[in-house]
């Protein structure tokens, strides 16, 4: 039996969540609905709703994050992770300012830097109606249990994509593309969870095969993960005699690209010797002192920890450098080094 998109909607219409990306009367606009979904990409709904009000606040359309420097976008970003994504939204967001539309097709936002099949496919169903399903981890998890597709994850992406289309060839799907989208979004956040399903409580418990055969929790599975390695970094903290530090920003392009930093070595699975860190440090000749601990930070490929080491310095700032107010320079910084910077005050790195 298949699962139907009335049942679901009406569901929808009494238990959807309110959220602040979601437009209240009339047509979502693209840009928010563009910015919710690039934020809650690797991030939870809870973090992302103050972020959320806060960069719109800055940045209230798609013209003045364009206008926007670099500098000012990472500022907003910083603590949200995964910086890229900063980047392809201010790509993206100069991108369309030159166009001076948002285009309304799947196609032609693909087109545009940094918006992906995904994202592209949000933007479609929520701002435009457009007849198509944006399948993130929400509805794949669904659409495996809804069809007790076996197959482990990543493997059973395109499979799970294909089975969440079909139902976006109903009638009641078609005439509310953008509703949906939301709804399939809304049954895996709070009722078709990873764990402890409310299967009771789902508009689509009848048809759904997995719980038929009571194995709704084992899906969707996935595929071993690969054990990360650890990289290591040694990072200098300098400061002058009003307590400012020594930053920089680290290169365009990689890891944190354009993000403020505490300068330090490169990240290595290799350890450090004190030695050979100190041929890194920004300026020669310092007296250092190691800072007791270790911060550690998570990354998708690898674990990171790093040794601070920290002096004082009367000169000029190198060129490449600049003396920043330690609140100001935390507020600026990446979550990495904000976890970094937690050292100096002896307590748990923050999460």
């Amino acid at each position: 039996m298949a699962p139907s998109s009335q049942d679901l909607l009406a569901w929808y219409d009494r238990h959807k969540r309110t959220l602040p990306w979601r437009g209240v009367g009339g047509r979502p606009d693209p840009y928010r609905v563009w910015l919710s979904e690039v934020m809650l990409q690797q991030t939870t709904v809870a973090t992302v709703g103050p972020r959320y009000a806060r960069f719109l606040a800055r940045f209230p359309d798609v013209h003045a994050l364009a206008r926007a420097e670099w500098e000012e976008v990472a500022e907003e970003w910083a603590g949200l992770g995964y910086y890229a994504r900063a980047r392809n939204l201010h790509a993206g967001a100069k991108a369309l300012a030159a166009r001076n539309a948002f285009p309304g097709t799947v196609e032609a936002l693909r087109a545009i830097p940094g918006i992906g099949a995904y994202t592209a496919a949000a933007i479609a169903a929520i701002a435009f109606d457009v007849p198509v399903v944006p399948t993130d981890g929400n509805v794949e998890r669904v659409a495996a249990r809804i069809h007790a597709e076996a197959a482990p994850l990543p493997g059973a992406k395109r499979t799970l994509d294909a089975l969440a289309q079909r139902w976006m060839e109903q009638d009641a799907a078609r005439a509310r593309p953008g509703d949906f989208a939301q709804a399939l979004f809304d049954l895996g956040a709070t009722i078709c969870t990873p764990r402890r399903p409310a299967c009771t409580l789902c508009p689509w418990r009848e048809p759904c095969e997995a719980r038929r055969q009571g194995i709704q929790e084992t899906l969707p599975r996935k595929a071993p993960k690969k054990e990360r390695p650890t990289r290591h970094g040694v990072h200098f903290l300098v400061e002058d005699a009003r307590g400012r530090w020594l930053v920089r920003r680290r290169p365009e392009t990689g890891l944190l690209g354009g993000m403020l930093e505490i300068p330090g070595t490169p990240w290595r699975e290799e350890g450090w010797t004190r030695q050979d860190a100190l041929a890194h440090a920004p300026i020669e000749g310092l007296r250092w002192s190691t800072v007791p601990g270790e911060a550690e930070h998570s990354f998708t490929h690898f674990e990171l920890r790093m040794t601070l080491l920290r002096a004082t310095h009367a000169g000029a700032a190198p060129e490449g450098y600049a003396w920043m107010e330690p609140d100001a320079a935390r507020a600026a910084m990446p979550t990495a080094m904000k976890r970094l910077a937690a050292l100096l005050e002896g307590r748990p790195t923050p999460s």
